[in-house]
């Protein structure tokens, strides 16, 4: 399982594999109880890992590094039912740079749940090879659109219809 096709679907808990996708929703499938189902657009919204960044007092950074910071970390991972101070507490010793005002504490109890999904279903944390270095991120899932010139309409003429109803007399 590739971390870029991760991704997190607004209503529903937890963190999917994105199988395929469509024009009006995806299929995926969920790291917690392996389910698989369809989702569609027109009530949920998708949101890859690879493309989430958190605010740090500096610049932003993306998800994968906080991720890593806690895998390197000698803390111990704090349950994500855990208080919001625990949590803090926690994010204080392994990430400091956050930026504690912008990132809520359901935001941190999100990143230890998603941590810990990652770690039970042994995903490598890593950004795919489409990240480009200026922090630009491409969408791996969909298609690129093709750069061609648009085509001019061709303009035909049509001789007027003639109308077969039947004449009134008056």
């Amino acid at each position: 399982m590739d971390y870029n096709r991760l991704v997190s679907v607004t209503g529903l808990g937890g963190l999917y594999e994105l199988m395929s996708s469509k024009a009006d929703g995806g299929i995926v499938k969920s790291l917690e109880d392996k389910s698989t189902k369809f989702v569609s657009t027109r009530l949920h919204n998708f949101s890859h890992l690879e493309s989430i960044e958190v605010f740090t007092t500096k610049d932003n950074v993306n998800l994968v590094e906080v991720f890593n910071a806690m895998k390197n970390s000698e803390e111990v991972l704090p349950d994500a039912k855990a208080d919001s101070k625990a949590i803090k507490g926690y994010f204080e010793k392994v990430y400091p740079d956050m930026d504690f005002e912008r990132v809520y504490g359901s935001d941190m109890k999100k990143m230890v749940k998603w941590f810990a999904l990652l770690a039970v279903n042994e995903v490598e944390i890593k950004l795919s090879e489409n990240h480009e270095q200026d922090g630009t991120l491409h969408d791996v899932i969909t298609p690129k659109a093709k750069t061609t010139e648009p085509k001019q309409a061709s303009v035909k003429t049509a001789p007027p219809k003639k109308i077969n109803s039947p004449r009134k007399m008056a």
